[in-house]
């Protein structure tokens, strides 16, 4: 698959697009789903792919944004146009999910994915899927995964912290702790999109991403967005214990990603028990991987990590009837 041609190709004729909904408690989930049957059966094995949003956008806008005349900014395009059956949902008091008094901790999104995985079960007719989440919503893909290890075929994490010691991103954040658990919420526009994109580094977005975010976001959602995982990250670390995760790792790293130190990331990674894991850390690249410039790059790696076949042993190989 050429993935430059995937980066300025906005058709999307034949994908399919679902609503579904999941509940927690009083609390209504927005899940949403993408695939297309003609890539299913030309990319037979990709697997249903869930992925996971961060602090600051929703789900859609996170996965599914448009900036028409720019090129494609869907990952959930993209990656149905590779044979994969695609959902995220709305994690609590974001995009079309419940609005609550909650925080909607990282302990409350993994909550949110054991609401929501039975419904994708029964749609799909499968019970292990690949997981993918980026900066806090990393936190709860691999936090569920810690939680659920039998449901994680495959998990990978862009935006990564672990213990965020020296992190130059949360030291700053952290300055506001009190204004975050003040209120359970706070508002969201297009000039705190535009700080959030050139936090890292200027010049690896559009100029057109804030808007067009913005745009998504009073579409999808009511201008507002929890606190929860702001005051998990700057009070609450280390939220995770890599020595739980047992399957198939990827961790993607961006050379200005902020967030966290290579140190840091690097140490979660040394952490992990399966000898099954990469790291990639990619230049050109800052905190949101997803929308940068350089975005095809990071689909290439997804791509091939989530489609890279399973482990075959010497033992194991049919000869059909064949001496080696």
């Amino acid at each position: 698959m050429d993935f430059e041609a995937l980066l300025h190709n906005e058709d999307t004729t034949g994908l399919v697009a679902e609503e579904h909904w999941a509940r927690r408690g009083d609390i209504d989930l927005f899940v949403f789903r993408k695939f297309s049957p003609c890539a299913r059966a030309r990319f037979p094995g990709r697997p249903v792919l869930v992925l996971v949003h961060g602090s600051s956008f929703s789900a859609r806008t996170t996965y599914d944004l448009s900036v028409p005349g720019h090129g494609e900014f869907s990952m959930m395009n993209v990656f149905a146009k590779l044979g994969y059956d695609v959902w995220t949902l709305d994690h609590e008091g974001y995009g079309r999910s419940s609005r609550t008094a909650g925080f909607s901790y990282v302990k409350d999104g993994v909550a949110d994915l054991q609401t929501t995985i039975p419904v994708i079960e029964a749609a799909t007719g499968q019970s292990s899927f690949a997981f993918f989440g980026a900066s806090s919503g990393a936190l709860r893909a691999a936090g569920y995964a810690e939680a659920e290890p039998e449901k994680v075929s495959k998990l990978a994490l862009a935006a990564l912290v672990w213990t965020g010691e020296g992190s130059p991103t949360l030291a700053k954040r952290a300055e506001r702790i009190d204004e975050w658990q003040s209120s359970n919420k706070r508002v969201i526009s297009e000039d705190s999109y535009a700080r959030i994109f050139a936090r890292d580094v200027v010049g690896l977005t559009i100029p057109e991403l804030p808007d067009a975010v913005a745009a998504a976001e009073r579409e999808n959602g009511d201008g507002t967005v929890p606190n929860g995982t702001y005051i998990d990250m700057c009070i609450n670390l280390p939220l995770l214990d890599p020595t739980k995760i047992t399957c198939p790792v990827l961790i993607y790293r961006g050379e200005h990603d902020g967030v966290a130190t290579d140190e840091d990331v690097l140490a979660y990674f040394a952490a992990l028990p399966t000898r099954d894991k990469w790291f990639v850390m990619a230049s050109g690249q800052a905190h949101n991987s997803t929308k940068g410039v350089n975005r095809h790059q990071f689909w290439k790696s997804m791509d091939d990590f989530f489609s890279q076949p399973p482990r075959v042993d010497a033992g194991e190989i049919a000869l059909g009837g064949q001496e080696p």
